[in-house]
C-alpha cells in the first residue's frame, strides 16, 4: 500500500562533491511520475551546497571534511549554502532533504539549523551513501540513512565508512566504553544495488536487477514507502 504523499512538503536533492549537473535527472522524473500518480504535486528542487564537476574537487573535500568534525560546529560550508536557498523557498513550509555523499552532511546541518530558527517547521533528511556523522539525540528519528550493499549483504559504498557516530558510553557495570552508535539516526538502510557510491541514481543497464528493478527505482521506492508515509502520518497527526 503506497503512502497518501502530502503535498506540503518541499523536496530538495543535494549533491556530493564533484556531482555532475545531471546527477539527479532521472531522480527527479521518477518522484514526480509517483506524486502524479498519487494524485499529488510537490516542489523538488537540486541543490550542490559544496559545487559541482567543474570546482575544485580538493577545495571541496576540504569543506566536507571540516563540515564534518565534530568540534567545528561553527564552520558549516554546506548547511549555509542550503539555508540560504530554503530561507528563500521554503520558509514556513516542512521539507524533506534528500542528500547524496556529502550532500547528507549539509541536508542534515541545514536542517537542523533552519528548525532551530524557526524558518521549517519540521523536517525530515534522508542521507544517501553519506559518511557517518553524529546525529543528535533529539534528531535520530528524523534521518533516514541508505547505504548501498551487495548481494550478500556486505556494504559496497566506501564512503559511507568515513566519519563517525560514535561517543563514549557507560555499560550497566559503570565501565566508560567507545559506543560506535551512539549518535546513528534510527534509520539505517541497507540498499541492495548494483554498484556503489556513484550508483545510485542509475537507472540504465547494467544497474538493472531482474527482479528488483533499477538501481533508482529500488531507492525510491524506498524513500516513497518509509520516508514519505513517514510524512503523511506526521502531517495527519497536526490536522
Amino acid at each position: 500500500m503506497q503512502a497518501d504523499v502530502t503535498l506540503d512538503w518541499d523536496v530538495y536533492l543535494l549533491a556530493g562533491i564533484g556531482s555532475s549537473r545531471t546527477i539527479f535527472a532521472e531522480c527527479v522524473k521518477e518522484l514526480q511520475q509517483r506524486y502524479a500518480e498519487a494524485g499529488k504535486a510537490s516542489s523538488i528542487r537540486e541543490l550542490f551546497p559544496y559545487g559541482d564537476h567543474t570546482h575544485n574537487f580538493f577545495q571541496q573535500l576540504m569543506k566536507v571534511r571540516k563540515d564534518l568534525y565534530r568540534f567545528r560546529r561553527a564552520v558549516q560550508f554546506g548547511a549555509r549554502a542550503v539555508a540560504g536557498q530554503v530561507r528563500t523557498q521554503s520558509a514556513g513550509k516542512p521539507v524533506l532533504f534528500i542528500g547524496h555523499s556529502g550532500g547528507g552532511v549539509a541536508a542534515y546541518q541545514a536542517a537542523v539549523m533552519l528548525h532551530k530558527e524557526g524558518v521549517i517547521p519540521d523536517w525530515r533528511v534522508v542521507q544517501v551513501g553519506s559518511p557517518k556523522m553524529p546525529i543528535a539525540t533529539d534528531y535520530i528519528s528524523k534521518v533516514h540513512y541508505v547505504v548501498a550493499v551487495n548481494e550478500k549483504g556486505a556494504c559496497a559504498d566506501l564512503i559511507t565508512r568515513l566519519g563517525s557516530w560514535g561517543g563514549i558510553s557507560r555499560n550497566r557495570y559503570g565501565i566508560w566504553y567507545w559506543n560506535r552508535v551512539k549518535y546513528a539516526p534510527k534509520h539505517i538502510i541497507p540498499l541492495p544495488l548494483i554498484g556503489g557510491h556513484q550508483h545510485y541514481f542509475r537507472k540504465e543497464a547494467p544497474y538493472i536487477h531482474p527482479v528488483r528493478g533499477s538501481n533508482l527505482v529500488v531507492m525510491i521506492d524506498v524513500i516513497w514507502e518509509r520516508v514519505a508515509r513517514e510524512l503523511a502520518l506526521a502531517a495527519s497527526s497536526l490536522m
